[in-house]
Formats: C-alpha cells, sequence, structure tokens
C-alpha cells in the first residue's frame, strides 16, 4: 500500500487526506485527483492509490498478510518466496515479514529492508538499496539485474549467503 510513503511525503495521516476526499464524493474519478495533484502537490500514483481506496476499491489491496500471498503462487514459485524469506530470518529474526504494496517484504522497523514479487518467469529479488544492489552486482553476473531488482528462476536453488550479506548490507546503510 502507498500510505506510509504518502503520510510521509505529504505531511498528513491517511485518515486527513480521506477526510479532504469524502468532501469530494460526488466529484468523478478525474477530479478527485486533479484536486489532489493541484492543490496538494500529489504524484499521479499517490492520488490514484488514495482515490481509489476511497471509492471502495478491492483490488488495491489484495493481501492482508504473508501467507494470502504465498497461497494466491504456483507452488513451485510458493516454496523458493518462503525459503527465500526464511533463510534471511534465519540470520534477522528481528526483521519483520509484512505485506506492502501487495507483496512481500522484509521490514525493520519503518525501514523496508528486503522484498521480491513473482511473475510468470522469474521472481524479482529487491534488497531495497541501488547502492547495495550495485555493490554485489559482480556475484548477480548469471542473474538479469535491473535498477533496484534482479530476476532469479521460479525454481531458484536460494543463495543463502547472498541473500544474508545483502540484508547485512542494506541493514548496515539504513542504521
Amino acid at each position: 500500500m502507498y500510505f506510509p510513503a504518502i503520510e510521509k511525503k505529504y505531511g498528513e495521516k491517511i485518515s486527513y487526506w480521506i477526510t479532504q476526499l469524502k468532501k469530494l464524493e460526488d466529484a468523478k474519478y478525474p477530479e478527485q485527483i486533479a484536486h489532489l495533484r493541484e492543490n496538494y502537490g500529489f504524484s499521479q500514483a499517490h492520488a490514484n492509490a488514495l482515490v481509489m481506496y476511497v471509492r471502495g476499491s478491492k483490488s488495491s489491496k489484495r493481501f492482508d498478510k504473508p501467507r494470502d500471498f504465498f497461497d494466491s503462487l504456483d507452488p513451485i514459485a510458493a516454496k523458493t518466496a518462503k525459503k527465500i524469506f526464511k533463510e534471511i530470518k534465519s540470520k534477522y529474526p528481528q526483521l519483520e515479514l509484512v505485506i506492502a504494496w501487495n507483496q512481500p517484504m522484509l521490514r525493520a522497523r519503518k525501514n523496508y529492508i528486503f522484498g521480491l514479487s513473482v511473475a510468470k518467469n522469474h521472481i524479482l529479488l529487491a534488497p531495497w538499496s541501488v547502492k547495495v544492489l550495485e555493490a554485489f552486482r559482480p556475484r548477480l553476473k548469471e542473474y538479469v539485474v535491473n535498477k533496484k531488482t534482479f530476476a532469479v528462476p521460479l525454481d531458484w536453488k536460494v543463495d543463502s549467503s547472498l541473500l544474508k550479506a545483502m540484508v547485512k548490507a542494506t541493514l548496515a546503510e539504513v542504521a
């Protein structure tokens, strides 16, 4: 969900923004979006997330718990995703496994440390730090590395030492 980012960026609790939109409940979607963008400087993505939530969209939040996410996956992808988090949490049990943006993420207090998303043919892993991803690029030669993520096969033989080292680096960065 975008709500933590909205609160941080625009300086008000979500309840405040919901109240502002309720004043415009008879307005059409484009008018509500424009109101947030023009009067408060909202990005399109943040405005859309808030407007859709206030309008009762069920698609904006698909999973309440990580288990719901894992249950939605192909069995092979689910097994790999669960193993990824199990390996990381074996070294860092203080990290909390949560759902954010409809994806499972590990969080330390308010900082996201590691997350993943599952596509049709691969799993995208996100260390939540471009610097960390760049530092580990030499160890990621066999994977497709994007700007903020790297892709592994759905049936990936989990590289525990790589994951733990990336999480250690990300934790050091947010400390």
